[in-house]
């Protein structure tokens, strides 16, 4: 990976390999509970978070700045991601089989 020249890049960078990460995923069975998929898209938006920290310019309020922007468009993308995830959890419960009492 170049360098980068700018926090926009590296929020840039960071966004594009996020994206990545979750379009990675597949969504076979046993499905995990959604709290658990909550759990898992917060752990990777921190580990994004820790990774790209080092990497960002300028004084501490830039560098704090920077930070929070990431963490906005991970914490977004990862939303659209539980979002899905929700759908699917939804299409694949089993219908009410319950039988009308007599």
């Amino acid at each position: 990976m170049a360098p980068f020249q700018t926090n926009k890049e590296l929020i840039s960078e960071g966004i594009k390999q996020f994206n990545v990460l979750l379009g990675q995923q597949v969504f076979d069975d046993p499905l995990i509970p959604e709290e658990n998929m909550v759990t898992v898209v917060n752990d990777w938006v921190n580990l994004y978070i820790n990774y790209y920290k080092p990497l960002v310019f300028g004084k501490q309020q830039e560098q704090d700045k920077a930070l929070q922007e990431l963490q906005q468009e991970l914490n977004t993308l990862g939303s659209q991601f539980l979002t899905k995830y929700r759908t699917i959890l939804k299409s694949r419960d089993p219908p009410n089989s319950k039988l009308p009492s007599s």
